[in-house]
């Protein structure tokens, strides 16, 4: 006579079979928690926020400027070097010398190199995003109180606007002699020749917008 099964106990059909010695069982995948999840995705929205706020700065009184070559931009800057030129308040926190140096720095490291470039995923995607919409519209805007990355501090050379300018003459001669292999933007990665040029003259537009001249 068969022994009934006892109420709550698996049946011959679904009892699980012996394991071996030295088997143990899978672990599971353990799910993200749902805190865990919405941390990770606030984390990441509020890069791409601080991101876009950098790059898509656009300060008050502002005249935009647009240069299509970076001759055309150097045309502005001697124009205002040569004019009593004053800041565009609040445009611009910086003076026209830091400006100059600023400007000039951007130039020199992309033959040299960067001093401390983002890293290839923000190059990629991040920065490589900001840079389309910018050749797209023709002009940048970003924060241009801003240095850039690893760069020396600009208080401590810029009390001479008529050096800076000679350094910002100087760069960009340097940049249109140059035969060599060009450095990858901090920001936006590897560029062509006539990328960076576009790149060198929007960079210049927006902060020369924060500045005019009398005379």
């Amino acid at each position: 006579m068969a022994v009934p099964t006892p109420p709550g106990a698996p049946s011959d059909a679904h009892a699980a079979a012996p394991q071996s010695a030295g088997t143990q069982p899978a672990p599971s995948a353990s799910p993200v928690a749902p805190g865990r999840r919405a941390f990770l995705a606030t984390g990441a929205g509020a890069a791409l926020a601080a991101a876009a706020g950098y790059f898509l700065h656009q300060p008050g009184n502002d005249r935009r400027l647009v240069f299509a070559t970076l001759h055309d931009a150097m045309g502005e800057a001697e124009r205002l070097n040569a004019a009593s030129v004053h800041a565009l308040e609040p445009a611009t926190a910086w003076t026209w010398a830091q400006t100059l140096v600023h400007c000039a720095q951007s130039i020199e490291y992309s033959r040299q190199g960067f001093p401390s470039p983002k890293s290839a995923l923000f190059q990629n995607t991040l920065g490589a995003a900001a840079f389309k919409v910018f050749t797209l519209r023709g002009r940048m805007s970003h924060n241009l109180a801003e240095p850039i990355p690893g760069a020396p501090a600009l208080d401590a050379q810029t009390t001479d606007p008529s050096a800076a300018m000679a350094r910002l003459r100087q760069a960009v001669q340097d940049f249109a002699l140059h035969t060599g292999a060009l450095q990858p933007h901090f920001a936006y990665g590897a560029l062509t020749r006539a990328q960076y040029e576009q790149a060198h003259a929007m960079h210049l537009a927006n902060h020369l917008s924060a500045f005019d001249g009398r005379g």
